[in-house]
């Protein structure tokens, strides 16, 4: 007889969701009964972790990953990476205990009241299935669901004693949503690219989802455009070392009118460019300038301000785009970057310039370390497609466990973990399943001593003095040492070079702690 876990094993199987990331609770012991050796699970010590790392796993792989959580209590500790991954548009199944069906009319202990309304609104579906037959049904459903575009979370709520009945086998089918934009629309941004003095190109995150990283700069090189990052971009969709890369945009009205001056045309591609963190006015785009904006998510374009919306696939837009004539224009200018520090003070700056020198050809960078976004774009450079992975949230708590993740995902490729303090000090559990495992992370800890990012915030209100944001006392080589990590602290500018490369040649897990003024 095949019973509901047999079915749902057999699908898992064929969707390649063979890894599972979880926080086992007792509503959810029967799914692993006779687990099969050619699946693992992933343990995290928090719900959070368990998350971030399927996050990293599913960016990583570009494929769903399956998420297993207790019932209420598991998935509401899991919600504030939920809330990233629904704003990275990463695919997960993710999936939790309910109490047995017979004993939720009496509001039993550890059960889930609504539990689909829980994860919401950051998943894009979520059920309780009528019926213990319908759960692999749900879970097919759910993975179809999570890979289209725009992709993200769903969620399937389990009845503990579902997993023993029987059902009959769900196989899995070929679903597809790519969409390749509307013809029309796109051969009149083709159009108005071609005619443009001065265009410029601006990337976000979904670049780098639809792996549209070689069209991106034929179609920069074809038009001479200068490309600009979107802001608070959470992938890296250009080199950062081309010569027609400009910079990255700020989250701002007016700074990024400011930045766009002079373009006539600015063409978005896969992501929002009028992403605000602070209150502005005036216009959103310089005076003269339109905007075309081409994204996989309708709800992004919804909200665009201004100009035209396609939505599309960016792979397959960029594609048609390139069919276009190019008028011949000279080169727009290059990012200028800053000189090379000289070493005398180990500040933020300093450490960014020489892990840009010392890592390893080809290693992928993970960041969580918000003071230091500005000066990671001047001197830490991306140069490598799918080579950077971030929040796209702002919430705190993903970067570590994501970068474990993403090491599980690109097994033999090295990862380097750059987090603040704060940000390590929300998933400094992660490093217990990097030791587990024995993933090539090199943790790299921005020790500042308190949420230096609130202070430069605080100024923009005027705030000189704020509370609750100093962290003294913080000893990340200890807190590394009691999960199996091995680590070592630098403070001194002359001894931080030898430390960044044994971090980085370490065959497993390491911590760097790098104390900076």
């Amino acid at each position: 007889m095949t019973t509901v876990r047999d079915a749902t094993i057999a699908l898992m199987r064929e969707l390649r969701m063979t890894t599972v990331f979880g926080n086992p609770g007792s509503t959810e012991l029967p799914l692993f009964r006779d687990f099969p050796t050619d699946f693992r699970y992933v343990l995290g010590l928090q719900e959070s972790i368990v998350l971030g790392m399927a996050d990293g796993f599913a960016q990583a792989t570009r494929t769903a990953a399956f998420v297993n959580l207790h019932s209420a209590a598991g998935v509401g500790h899991a919600l504030g990476n939920l809330f990233t991954a629904y704003k990275n548009q990463t695919p997960l199944v993710v999936t939790a205990g309910q109490q047995a069906r017979s004993i939720l009319p009496y509001e039993p202990f550890l059960f889930a009241e609504r539990p689909t309304e829980f994860p919401q609104p950051y998943v894009k579906w979520a059920v309780e299935p009528a019926r213990a037959e319908d759960v692999p049904a749900a879970i097919a459903r759910a993975w179809y669901v999570a890979m289209q575009p725009p992709c993200g979370p769903t969620f399937v709520s389990i009845p503990i004693d579902d997993w023993d009945r029987p059902c009959e086998p769900v196989s899995a089918r070929k679903v597809s949503a790519r969409n390749p934009g509307d013809p029309d629309l796109l051969d009149e941004a083709a159009a108005l690219l071609a005619k443009a003095a001065s265009p410029a190109i601006v990337v976000g995150a979904g670049v780098s989802r639809d792996d549209a990283w070689d069209e991106v700069i034929a179609l920069a090189e074809k038009h001479n455009a200068a490309v600009w990052v979107a802001p608070m971009s959470a992938r890296c969709s250009f080199p950062e070392d081309h010569p027609l890369f400009a910079g990255f945009l700020t989250a701002g009205r007016e700074p990024i009118v400011a930045d766009l001056a002079g373009h006539d045309l600015a063409l978005v591609l896969g992501g929002p460019m009028s992403l605000y963190h602070v209150e502005g006015f005036g216009p959103h785009v310089p005076e003269g300038a339109t905007v075309v904006q081409i994204a996989d998510n309708p709800a992004q374009v919804a909200w665009n301000p201004a100009g035209i919306g396609i939505v599309a696939d960016t792979k397959l837009a960029i594609a048609r785009l390139l069919e276009g004539e190019a008028p011949r224009r000279p080169a727009a200018p290059a990012m200028e970057r800053p000189a090379p520090l000289d070493g005398s003070v180990l500040t933020d700056a300093y450490l960014l310039e020489r892990i840009a020198a010392l890592r390893p050809a080809g290693a992928i960078l993970v960041e969580e370390s918000p003071s230091g976004r500005g000066a990671m774009h001047d001197r830490l450079p991306i140069v490598m497609r799918d080579g950077f992975y971030t929040t796209a949230s702002g919430g705190l708590g993903h970067g570590l466990p994501a970068a474990v993740g993403v090491a599980l995902g690109r097994p033999g490729e090295r990862v380097i973990a750059l987090l603040g303090d704060g940000s390590a000090m929300y998933a400094i559990q992660g490093l217990h399943a990097a030791a587990q495992w024995n993933v090539p992370v090199c943790f790299v800890i921005v020790n500042n001593g308190r949420y230096e990012a609130l202070h430069s915030f605080g100024r923009v209100f005027g705030m000189q003095q704020l509370v609750g944001t100093q962290l003294p006392n913080l000893d990340f080589v200890a807190l590394a040492a009691g999960q199996g990590v091995k680590g070592e602290r630098v403070s001194d500018p002359a001894g931080l070079d030898a430390a960044l490369a044994r971090c980085f040649a370490s065959d497993g897990p390491s911590l760097l702690e790098v104390m900076v003024d």
